[in-house]
């Protein structure tokens, strides 16, 4: 999967990830995919939830050692 930006949000707690998140993406062209890395275990559910609301795609999101990733598709 190819991102075009990747979003560090590692040790930032809510809302902090989706309001970097969303900057980020709005920068972003259609189709294309942003990487967000957090350490916030709220993130799961925050990111869930937000993608809902702005009809954005989640395409997957994975844990390794604390590091939650997310891949989500601007529409």
């Amino acid at each position: 999967m190819q991102t075009k930006i990747t979003v560090d949000t590692k040790g930032m707690a809510c809302p902090m990830p989706i309001v970097k998140a969303k900057k980020a993406l709005d920068n972003l062209e259609s189709g294309q995919i942003m990487e967000v890395l957090s350490t916030d275990k709220g993130s799961v559910n925050d990111f869930q939830a937000w993608v809902k609301q702005t009809n954005h795609e989640l395409i997957k999101h994975e844990e390794d050692n604390g590091v939650y990733k997310f891949f989500v598709r601007k529409k």
